[in-house]
Parts: C-alpha cells; structure tokens; sequence
C-alpha cells in the first residue's frame, strides 16, 4: 500500500504553473489521509489565490500522479481555504517576497 512519504514524493514533482515551484514546497497541501481499506487517497489543498486559474489543471495532476501508485483506487482533492494560504519564509525568499 502506498504511505505518506511516497505521496508526497509525487506532490513535490507537480509545479504551480505560474509560480514554477512545486506545490509541497508552497505549502499547498494540507492534510494528507490514506485509506488502505478503501484504496482511497485524501488530500486537502488550496491554492496561492482563490480564483487560482490554473487550480483546475494542478488537481487534475494530483490526481492523475497519485493514483499511479500502486493499490490506489481512487484519489479525492479537497479544495479548502481556511486557513488561505501564506506563504513560508523560505517560500517568500524564492519569491523575491523578502
């Protein structure tokens, strides 16, 4: 059964498309949960903006990357913002933020 460390090896391979950085690194995910009964991957995300235009596309990768993983059937993306999004220190160094 897939674990935690190797979701989370794939979420750091997906790139916000506007920010060029992946989105484990951006903090971007919340809570990851498995459910190896169900073969079920549970991830909350959010995004850096609400009306995030390439929130569709991210999620569609989540998606698609995750449930690559061995005895994962299905994987469901939770869309939340509370808390929104702030980025880390080290996020607003890359970002030229500090």
């Amino acid at each position: 059964m897939a674990t935690k460390d190797e979701v989370i090896e794939i979420l750091k391979t997906i790139e916000d498309p506007e920010l060029f950085l992946d989105i484990w690194f951006l903090g971007l995910i919340y809570a990851i949960d498995i459910n190896q009964e169900e073969h079920k991957v549970t991830i909350d995300m959010t995004f850096t903006t609400p009306m995030c235009p390439a929130g569709p596309m991210m999620i569609e990768q989540v998606k698609d990357q995750v449930g690559l993983l061995p005895d994962i059937d299905e994987v469901e993306v939770k869309i939340v913002f509370d808390p929104p999004w702030q980025p880390s220190d080290d996020v607003k160094a890359m970002l030229g933020m500090m």
